[in-house]
């Protein structure tokens, strides 16, 4: 399986917060990229780790990095020259407890399956490369012919599931991560996390999460 973590996103809505990028930011001494590498190989250890960026600051042990050929829209993100037989998208801004890595490994192979909640989609795995590129054609030209307003995975997930884009609605080939991932766009997405897990403390351990540290 190869597995593309996504970090080639131009941190517009973070921007220099905390003096990093949002993939380099750390929780309990790691970064979000070096944790997720890890989480990953802990579960599938033959697995083919990419983190899919430009940025020679993302350079991270366990991974071999890759500049995307195109990165022109957010769509762009799920580079097609890395998809394989079995591929699954991860993205590099996301907390991901050890639960919801687990399930996502272990989901046994369709061909596409997304995990998130309501909120937000965290993972995109494939066993069918030929159904995933033709839905990510198929949104890239509806976005650009302006029939769309965003291309991104939800617009692919509704895309496979024939629902309506105007709406986020969950429907088959979906499943919940019960709140063992978090996402972090903005750094009100970090501060408010930062609050539930001091408010919290209890349920963010159970979900396999910890603070933020330098």
């Amino acid at each position: 399986m190869r597995y593309v973590i996504m970090a080639n996103g131009r941190g517009t809505r973070w921007g220099r917060h905390l003096g990093l990028p949002k993939h380099l930011i750390e929780f309990d001494g790691e970064s979000l990229l070096r944790r997720v590498v890890r989480q990953v190989r802990e579960q599938d250890a033959a697995s083919d780790i990419v983190i899919s960026s430009a940025n020679p600051a993302y350079e991270t042990e366990g991974a071999r990095r890759h500049a995307p050929e195109r990165n022109e829209l957010e769509i762009d993100r799920f580079a097609p020259e890395l998809i394989a037989d079995e591929v699954c998208f991860l993205y590099g801004d996301t907390l991901y407890g050890d639960a919801a890595i687990g399930r996502i490994v272990s989901e046994p192979l369709a061909e596409l399956d997304f995990f998130g909640e309501e909120t937000g989609i965290v993972a995109v795995r494939s066993a069918a490369p030929d159904v995933l590129l033709a839905h990510l054609r198929r949104v890239r030209e509806l976005f650009l012919a302006g029939e769309i307003s965003s291309c991104v995975g939800w617009q692919v997930y509704q895309s496979y599931a024939g629902l309506p884009f105007d709406e986020k609605r969950i429907g088959s080939r979906f499943h919940r991560t019960g709140g063992s991932a978090v996402g972090f766009n903005t750094p009100d997405d970090l501060e408010a996390f930062e609050r539930w897990t001091a408010e919290h403390p209890d349920e963010a351990a159970a979900a396999g999460f910890t603070g933020p540290g330098a």
